[in-house]
């Protein structure tokens, strides 16, 4: 209704009225949002930009404030993209913050509905809670420390019920306190819980100091069984070093005794060693002749070997000379053969006919293999051109193939989206295809899988255009066939499903009722009928029912311009970038009447298929079909003339090899008879002189001969010195006797001797090795007394263990007596540790702790007290005037209205500051008595009017 309107409001401004239209809301949206308030104040639309009046991109609000000593100006341009804002104050730009901070410092509350009161918010006023008004009516209308003071006030009672809930642990008298509070149950059974813990934690105090009593008498035991255990391993380690020294004063005595008894065998001994070294010598003499016996033997074997080898060579050479003798004779044979085969190839040649010419027909065969060469290559050559060319189709009609795998997978998402969104619709779809023969005519499926929007950009305004339900519809061109289809679906398989009915005349054709050309100028560039691609039902329908061949679509130019679009075009739909206008002429006063709605985001058809390209596409694949098959029937044909050819070849060359043979005959005896006669030569100059072989063989018999009499005198040589070493054996073993046996004499004489010294070595070895064991038992338990007694290896005994170890028996079996007499009396104190002991000073410390805390708590729960006493005071005060004032007001404006009203402060409980509230109570009726006033008990326009 406005461009431009300004309003100068008196100094108290409480209430703005008027007729419906006039502008109110105008005004009032202008302050809260001028005044930095949020658009959720107002109840209304929930974006700033949307208060901008239609058509227009920006708007603006100027608020003049009085402010002392100079008024305070607020300025806000709000605009339309974005929903943004910018602020100025005093015409200078600010940001929204600042803005904020001069509003609060002048008490400017757009929020508090005491304060600021849009129409659509009187129902939410009316919900408020007494709390919540008292809490408004501080913010608004009461000094700014007042609502202060009533938050201090909450919180101060919050930390008092904390404190005296601590403090009840031990004193009953504060419960008389809590009782004033609504969960005064609560409270006491937590205060009752607490004291009777305490109570719990003295008596188990007590109960310890008896226990711990026990400990201390039971830690006595175990210290001298402690101290009995030290001393026990020291008693044991003394008692060991004892017998050590015992054990070694013995062995000592028996090593002198052995002593004694080794000088007295000296003597015998030394005839002993005398006799051995004779022995020895005798022995070592036999032994070197023995050796040199060995060795001559040896040398006899290798002489009778050399004999042997002789034998051998004289047998080789006489083998040798025979392999000659049989080789000569073979080669006569050979010599034989050759001649005889010579003699048979020159009868064959004296037989054969003069060669007859042949060389016309060899000819001839090669004039023909050359042509079918030729031809052969030609088809060659025409098979690899097929070939590529099938492979450039079959690549082609991968592609094709390719393509239309996309385009199927595409009306795959679509019937998928149908699925989720319309199960009902997809069911019967499934059924339609399954059941089309059972329709006289053309079936079409749902639209949006018909449809096939060219820009998946222009599928929203198709789908804004189109009813979902039409999106979802299947289209028939007879009536009879969709009444079927809907029998069918409703009656029998209870789906809830769309049909409609192509009209019978075709629309698909329709003339727009002007040129889009003319449109041009306005930013429109095309119909929606041009947009999609539909069947020929499908498209009927939609110009019948939707006229898309007569609706433009335009650009922001367009939207840009609109107003001048409505008035020159006389269009009755058209779209925008992102909006849809209806122009409509009232019925009543022929006026135009424009509505315009944002578009929303397509959801059916964001992916289309192409309807063109997927005919073109199938077209293609079928001529690439039809040309497969040609190529691989003339390929056929080829490789049938290749194999035919190949066949012709091979017999043509079949024939030309025989010809070529017969030829060649002649000259091939004459090589092989040139050939044998080069053999026979060669047989004949290898010819062996036998006579000359025997003799050389009989030389280098003769000087084997000699050499092998040369071994023989060799020989008997060795035999003869192995004959003089037997007999010298033969003495040395002689001479050893006597001296063996006077050995053997005195070594029984010195045996006898030697019992007693046996038997003295074999108690010193005894002796000895006691000695070493008792040692390292010493050393052990040395070391096991040091470790009980917690001793370092270097550290000397201290003084106290000298000390507590005099008053301790001395003997093992005293002390394993005491240890075990100790060892039960410690057994007879059962279910004790050291956790006990700490435990129970643990908890000493824990009651002395709690009760120094709770008394600091009473400090501070008294000074609490006090800040509560003296707050409330001033706060009620200053609360009791302002109710007092509105409640004057209040009753005096219901009395002008024959009415009764008041305002009071409501209190539940003195102490309970966060359940404070305001009440108001009215009575419309002379009848009735004051009640408070509720959304129950009063109606709407007396909550309205209160």
């Amino acid at each position: 209704t406005y461009n431009v309107y300004e309003v100068c409001p008196g100094p108290n401004l409480n209430v703005v009225l008027g007729a419906n239209g006039t502008g109110k809301s105008s005004i009032v949206c202008a302050i809260c949002l001028g005044l930095a308030g949020k658009p959720s104040f107002l109840g209304r639309a929930d974006k700033v930009g949307l208060y901008v009046k239609q058509g227009c991109m920006k708007g603006k609000v100027e608020i003049e404030l009085f402010k002392s000593p100079e008024n305070l100006t607020i300025t806000r341009e709000i605009y339309v993209v974005n929903n943004a804002s910018e602020w100025f104050i005093n015409g200078k730009p600010a940001i929204l913050k600042t803005v904020e901070e001069q509003i609060a410092a002048l008490n400017i509350q757009v929020d508090n509905l005491c304060q600021f009161l849009p129409q659509d918010k009187v129902g939410e006023f009316t919900r408020l809670s007494k709390t919540e008004l008292l809490e408004a009516t501080e913010k608004s209308v009461g000094p700014p420390e007042m609502y202060q003071f009533h938050c201090e006030l909450k919180n101060f009672r919050e930390k008092e019920r904390e404190l005296e809930v601590i403090c009840g642990l031990f004193s009953e008298k504060c419960f008389h306190k809590v009782d004033t509070v609504k969960h005064e149950n609560i409270l006491q059974n937590l205060c009752r819980e607490k004291n009777t813990s305490l109570e719990k934690m003295k008596q188990r105090v007590e109960r310890y100091k008896q226990d711990v009593e026990r400990y201390h008498e039971y830690k006595r035991h175990v210290d001298l069984i402690e101290m009995l255990e030290r001393k026990r391993s020291w008693v044991e380690y003394e008692n060991v070093r004892e017998q050590h020294a015992e054990v070694k004063q013995s062995r000592n005595q028996v090593k002198k005794e052995l002593t004694c008894l080794k000088e007295a065998q000296a003597p015998q001994t030394k005839k002993i060693q005398e006799a051995e070294e004779n022995l020895k010598n005798l022995d070592m003499k036999t032994r070197d002749n023995i050796a040199e016996l060995i060795n001559i033997s040896q040398k006899c074997k290798e002489k009778r070997d050399a004999l042997e080898m002789k034998d051998k060579q004289i047998e080789e050479i006489n083998q040798a000379f025979r392999m000659k003798k049989d080789e000569a004779t073979n080669r006569q044979k050979k010599i034989n053969q050759t001649q005889k085969i010579i003699e048979e190839w020159k009868n064959e040649l004296d037989t054969m006919a003069v060669c007859e010419n042949l060389q016309p027909q060899i000819d001839a065969i090669n004039i023909e293999l050359k042509k079918l060469q030729e031809e052969r290559a030609n088809i060659d050559n025409d098979v690899s051109d097929l070939k590529a060319e099938k492979n450039n189709q079959e690549r082609e009609e991968k592609r094709i193939i390719d393509r239309l795998g996309q385009l199927n997978n595409i009306t795959h998402m679509k019937e998928e989206n149908l699925k989720v969104r319309f199960q009902d619709t997809h069911a019967a779809l499934m059924w339609l295809r399954k059941n089309k023969d059972k329709f006289k005519k053309k079936t079409c499926e749902p639209m949006m899988l018909e449809i096939n929007v060219k820009d998946s950009r222009h599928a929203k305004y198709i789908e804004n255009h189109i009813s979902s339900n039409d999106m979802r519809a299947f289209v028939f061109e007879s009536q009879e066939d969709m009444e079927t289809f809907l029998a069918e679906m409703r009656d029998h398989q209870k789906l809830r499903v769309n049909a409609v009915c192509a009209p019978t005349e075709s629309c698909a054709k329709n003339l727009p009722s002007r040129p889009i050309e003319e449109l041009r100028q306005y930013g429109f560039y095309s119909y929606l009928r041009e947009l999609f691609d539909a069947p020929q039902p499908v498209m009927n329908y939609l110009c019948s029912q939707y006229r898309v061949h007569d609706v433009p679509v335009g650009t922001q130019k367009t939207r840009d311009m609109i107003e001048r679009v409505l008035q020159e075009t006389n269009l009755k739909s058209m779209y925008t970038a992102e909006e849809r206008y209806n122009v409509k002429i009232s019925n009543y006063t022929k006026q135009k009447l424009t509505s315009n709605l944002c578009l929303r985001e397509a959801q059916f058809l964001t992916s289309s298929v192409d309807t063109d390209e997927r005919g073109q596409l199938e077209n293609q694949r079928q001529d690439i079909n039809n040309t497969l098959k040609s190529l691989d029937a003339h390929l056929a044909a080829l490789f049938e003339r290749q194999k035919y050819l190949e066949h012709k070849d091979n017999k043509l060359r079949q024939e030309k090899k025989e010809l070529i043979e017969r030829g060649n005959r002649r000259r091939q005896l004459e090589s092989k008879i040139a050939v044998k006669y080069d053999s026979l030569r060669q047989l004949e100059q290898d010819a062996i002189d036998l006579e000359k072989e025997f003799k050389l063989a009989n030389v280098k018999i003769k000087e084997i001969n000699k050499q092998k009499g040369e071994l023989i005198a060799e020989l008997a040589q060795l035999v003869r010195r192995t004959v003089l070493l037997s007999v010298v054996k033969a003495t040395l073993a002689l001479q050893m006797s006597p001296v063996t046996a006077e050995k053997n004499r005195l070594q029984s004489v010195y045996k006898e001797g030697s019992v007693q010294l046996r038997a003295v070595q074999q108690r010193f070895h005894e002796l000895n090795n006691r000695k070493q064991l008792l040692y390292e038992k010493c050393v052990e338990l040395l070391k096991q007394a040091r470790q009980v007694c917690k001793l370092s290896p270097d550290q000397d005994f201290p003084e106290e263990f000298q000390v507590a170890f005099q008053t301790l028996p001395n003997t093992l079996e005293e002390i394993d007596a005491l240890l075990n007499e100790e060892r039960t009396r410690a057994s007879c104190f059962t279910g004790l540790s050291a956790v006990v002991v700490e435990e129970y000073n643990k908890q000493t410390q824990e009651i002395q702790r709690l009760t120094e805390y709770l008394e600091e708590k009473k400090t501070e729960l008294n000074n609490y007290k006090q800040n509560i006493s003296q707050v409330k005071e001033r706060w009620l005060n200053l609360l009791k005037v302002v109710i007092e004032q509105i409640n004057g007001k209040f009753s005096k404006f219901f009395t002008s209205m024959q009415c009764v009203g008041e305002v009071d402060l409501h209190v539940e409980n003195e102490e309970e500051y966060e359940k404070y509230g305001i009440r108001i109570r009215v009575k419309f009726h002379s009848s009735t008595e004051l009640h408070e006033l509720t959304p129950y008990h009063h109606s709407g326009g007396e909550k309205t009017v209160s």
